[in-house]
Order: structure tokens, then C-alpha cells, then sequence
């Protein structure tokens, strides 16, 4: 994408430092949450006169649309100054021309609304050294105003904030559960913070994906990066991809289902299509009624399983129709091991999980298993053979076990010591000293 703000020029064009591709030149790379210009290539007539709204993005997430009144020229990545509700604002072009009539159908703007301000002038170097200060004051902003909504005990919580470039006015995110009423923490914040003050309710989703972060996958966070439309995603939607239904799970940053439940859905949706209705199939064979145990969607196999048998057999979708039809007709299917169909599918499944070589990491889960097979015998002898403290037989030399057959003194460790050496037996007659005085004998 050819623009005049790119400074990294290869091969005589203008190329970014991202993708090279669709990146902003102005942030050496792809920008988030760019619309792709399907336009960029097309060739305009020569009296063709070209759209004069432009969308502007500011931090985080936040877009909004401004007129070119000026007539400026503008591409992708620059940085401009624009007309606020009170002062100017400073942000960066994200798109221009003709797609940007498409985003204005897609939020539903008209091209006439007054809201859309205009362009004041291209950034200067003074109002982005001021933009960049002020950014650096958003941090100890935030925190003091975090303080001061913990102090009036609202239940809300603040986001994020965003000071516009000139210093007049001040825009704080937050999100909530319920209705707040913060005319007294707007008071306070004013006399504060000494701007006007702006409080934008956002959603959890919103609030993902103006803060970012990295998701379970190690990649950055859809909403962050490419995703604007945030869609219902319900757990009807784990449900049919066979996920359990565990929320620690299936729960993304945002405290909410992750948006990826429904990337898949179309595909698993149509792949049930060919699967019985039913939830348990049941098939009536020569060797007894199987019942189904599994289903795999993507593959397109059923696994079922006799009530006296552990053993899985896997059978295609259309040979599980077919028994089920025969079954409807009262004909009894052969047994599902002599099936010629269902043992090739078997044998397809396991070549394809499971290598023919044994590797060095499958020989050490081997002798893992010896070890831990041997541990569990030690532990079941200890078991049977407990240790009596009052007294202990013997076997007289040459008559032990397997283990010592020529009857030697074995040695004994410090946690194997024997029966004890002060076992006097019981104590004489005459050393009985009775009860004790402070209780005397019952009568």
C-alpha cells in the first residue's frame, strides 16, 4: 500500500515494514483492526472526485469518521488534527476513499450526520510532542481516579482512560454491571483533574479489546486485532463440537465465551447433517446389541461397543444408516468385528494415530510403566505383611523365601529395625502398685 508517510522505500515503492501488504506505514507494520481498502487497486476516472470522509482511529479500539473539508491529502497512517466537542484531538487515518462509504453503511451513519466533524489541519510536530506527554500522564490519572471510585464504594469498575491531545477533556471507560449514578464522582473528578469530563460506558467484550492481551492459543486477541463485530456466542455452540462444558475453559479474558466457538460452528453444524438423530444408536447384530460410544464429527465415524465387550469398533457413517435400515426391517446385521468395511476404517485410524516404529520416547513411557508397576507391588506386600509390634515370627535359617533361600542374617536399614529389645513381657506380681491415691477403688 502506497503512501506518503512511509520511510522504509525498497525496490523504488513504498512498501511497509509488516506484511507488506495492507500495513500502516506510520507504525513500521500491519495496524489493528484495519479494514482491508478493496479499492486500493482499482482505477478511478480522471474527473472522478474522491469520497471526503475519512475514518480516524485513536487509542485503542476507538474509531470515528471526519470530513475533509481542506480538500487535504491524506493517506493511511497519517496523523491528523480534528474538530472534538471541545478543543481538537489528534489521530491517526486509518482508512480513505471509497471503503470508507461501505463503513459508513456498516455502522449506520449517514453521510449527512452532523456528527461527523471535520479535519482541522494535518498534525504538527508541536501537537504530537503535546499528544505523547499527555499520554504519559494516563497512567497516574487512572490510578487516582480507580482511588477516588473505590472511596465512594460504586460498583463499576474504570477501564481505561483517554486524555485528548489538547488537554481539555478527559474520557474514562468503565464497565458495570448495573446502573451507577456518578453525578458526585463526576464532581470530584472535575475538580481534580481540571478537564472535562466524559464517562463512556463499554462492555466486557469492549473492554478486551481496548486493554489486548494473549489468548490460550498464543496469539493476540481476535477483538484486538481484526474482529469488530461481536456476535451472541452461547454453549449450545460447545455443545455441538463435542467440548465439554467446563467455563474455565470455554471462558475468554473478557469473562465471557470466547468468540472462536463460532469460527467452526457452520462446519459442524452441516457435518451432524449425516449423523442419526438419535442420541444413542443402537445396533441389533449376530453377537448381541452394540450401542454407541462416540462420535467423531470431522471423521465421520461412529464407535460402538458390545455390553460385554470394552472393545471399540469404529464404523462410517452410511454402513451405521445402512444397519440401522436393515434393523428398521427386522433383518439382524452381522456381527460388526466381521464387518469388512468397519475393520478397513479400524485399521485406517490407528495407522493414522499411531506410527509403526517405536520411538525413544514411547520406550521410555515403557519403562516408566515397569517402574511404576513394580512400585505398586512393593506397596501391596507392605500391605498384606504388616509389621506386628508385639511380637514377630520367625523363620528359622533355610526356610525364608525366595529372596534369601540360604537363610543369611539380612541387613536391616534404619527403617527396618525389628522387633524391639526392651520387650520385657509382663510386669511380676509384687510390682503391682494399684490404683492410683487420687482415685481411690470403686466399692
Amino acid at each position: 500500500m502506497g503512501c506518503s508517510s512511509c520511510g522504509t522505500k525498497s525496490r523504488g515503492g513504498c512498501s511497509p515494514a509488516g506484511c507488506k501488504s495492507n500495513g500502516t506505514c506510520g507504525t513500521s507494520g500491519c495496524n489493528a483492526l484495519n479494514v482491508y481498502d478493496w479499492f486500493r487497486d482499482m482505477e478511478l476516472p480522471d474527473d472522478f472526485v474522491a469520497f471526503n470522509i475519512v475514518e480516524v482511529r485513536f487509542k485503542g479500539s476507538r474509531k470515528e469518521f471526519f470530513r475533509n473539508v481542506n480538500n487535504l491529502d491524506l493517506y493511511t497512517g497519517d496523523y491528523v488534527a480534528v474538530e472534538s466537542s471541545v478543543g481538537f484531538d489528534v489521530g491517526t487515518v486509518s482508512a480513505t476513499g471509497e471503503i470508507v462509504r461501505l463503513q459508513l453503511k456498516k455502522y449506520r451513519v449517514q453521510e449527512d450526520s452532523e456528527r461527523i466533524l471535520p479535519i482541522i489541519r494535518k498534525a504538527t510536530d508541536k501537537d504530537l510532542e503535546k499528544n505523547d506527554e499527555l499520554k504519559l500522564k494516563e497512567k497516574a490519572t487512572l490510578e487516582r481516579a480507580r482511588t477516588i471510585a473505590f472511596r465512594l464504594n460504586l460498583q463499576m469498575k474504570i477501564s481505561d482512560i483517554e486524555i485528548q491531545s489538547d488537554g481539555r477533556k478527559v474520557i474514562f471507560f468503565y464497565t458495570a454491571e448495573q446502573r451507577v449514578d456518578f453525578r458526585e464522582l463526576i464532581r470530584l473528578y472535575a475538580g481534580e483533574f481540571r478537564m472535562k469530563i466524559e464517562m463512556r460506558h463499554i462492555s466486557y467484550r469492549e473492554e478486551a479489546s481496548r486493554l489486548g492481551g494473549i489468548g490460550v492459543c498464543g496469539r493476540q486477541l481476535c477483538c484486538s486485532t481484526w474482529l469488530t463485530d461481536y456476535k451472541m456466542v452461547t454453549t449450545g455452540a460447545a455443545r455441538v463440537q463435542n467440548l465439554s462444558i467446563n467455563m474455565e475453559k470455554l471462558a475468554g479474558q473478557c469473562g465471557r465465551l470466547k468468540c472462536c466457538l463460532n469460527y467452526e460452528l457452520d462446519l459442524y453444524v452441516e457435518a451432524l447433517d449425516k449423523f442419526p438423530k438419535a442420541k444413542v444408536v443402537k445396533l441389533e447384530t449376530a453377537s448381541g446389541v452394540a450401542y454407541s460410544q462416540k462420535t467423531d464429527i470431522l471423521k465421520q465415524l461412529m464407535w460402538f461397543s458390545y455390553e460385554d465387550s470394552a472393545t471399540w469398533i469404529a464404523l462410517a457413517v452410511e454402513k451405521v444408516k445402512e444397519f440401522m435400515e436393515d434393523n428398521k426391517q427386522g433383518k439382524i446385521v452381522p456381527p460388526l468385528q466381521d464387518v469388512a468395511a468397519a475393520s478397513q476404517v479400524v485399521e485406517q485410524v490407528a495407522s493414522a494415530q499411531a506410527p509403526e516404529f517405536i520411538g525413544g520416547s514411547e520406550l521410555l513411557e515403557d519403562r516408566e510403566m515397569e517402574a511404576e508397576i513394580r512400585k505398586g507391588r512393593q506397596e501391596k506386600g507392605r500391605h498384606q505383611h504388616p509389621h506386628n509390634k508385639g511380637g514377630q515370627q520367625h523363620r528359622p535359617p533355610g526356610q525364608g523365601g525366595g529372596g534369601n533361600p540360604q537363610g543369611k542374617p539380612r541387613h536391616r536399614g534404619p527403617d527396618n529395625r525389628g522387633p524391639r529389645r526392651d520387650n520385657r513381657g509382663p510386669r511380676p506380681p509384687h510390682q503391682n502398685r494399684g490404683p492410683k491415691p487420687n482415685n481411690p477403688p470403686n466399692t
